[in-house]
């Protein structure tokens, strides 16, 4: 009972923070302030320490300090958190996670890059949609609400960026936050 308490918690809370971005993106236009990235993914890797020394992960942090983005910090936050959840949730005990940031053109861009089970081609266009499961009984088992890419999706258009995968079955996946650069 109190496992899906949880679940059922979760699965409202991440539907409240979905329909929130979509009024506020409809209403008015969020705030943004160009500011250092490190921080924020200093504090998102903060966010998931658990679940990194429960499993054993190694995580590896590369972003230069002078690296600023023009965002929203909390929500920035909030969309690197959910990707470093689902690389933890899905690799191995004793793998490792590589968090980065770097200046590509005219962009930031996020990476979150796992040594997981990784996705097969067929499904990666659609694992940003709102419940979507690569495979259903996996999922059931590590948990999750099949909103957190979504949310990642959502938060990264409302910066005027976009997101992108790349994946191999076995070896693992990137997952990117592209962030205009302005």
């Amino acid at each position: 009972i109190a496992r899906h308490t949880n679940r059922l918690e979760a699965i409202i809370s991440d539907l409240l923070m979905l329909a929130r971005l979509e009024q506020e993106t409809e209403e008015h236009e969020f705030v943004f302030s160009k500011a250092p990235l490190r921080p924020i993914l200093e504090a998102a890797v903060e966010n998931c320490r658990y679940e990194i020394e429960q499993k054993g992960i190694r995580m590896e942090l590369t972003c230069p300090i002078n690296l600023q983005a023009r965002m929203q910090p909390a929500l920035i936050e909030h969309a690197v958190v959910n990707l470093l959840t689902n690389s933890i949730k899905y690799s191995e005990a004793n793998t490792q996670v590589q968090l980065s940031a770097v200046e590509e053109e005219n962009e930031v861009v996020i990476r979150v890059h796992d040594e997981g089970c990784g996705i097969p081609q067929a499904h990666l266009p659609r694992v940003f949609e709102r419940f979507y499961r690569v495979d259903k009984a996996r999922s059931r088992q590590v948990g999750g609400t099949g909103l957190g890419l979504a949310i990642v999706k959502h938060i990264t258009l409302i910066h005027k960026g976009r997101v992108s995968v790349d994946s191999t079955v076995g070896v693992g996946s990137v997952f990117r936050i592209h962030l205009p650069f302005s």
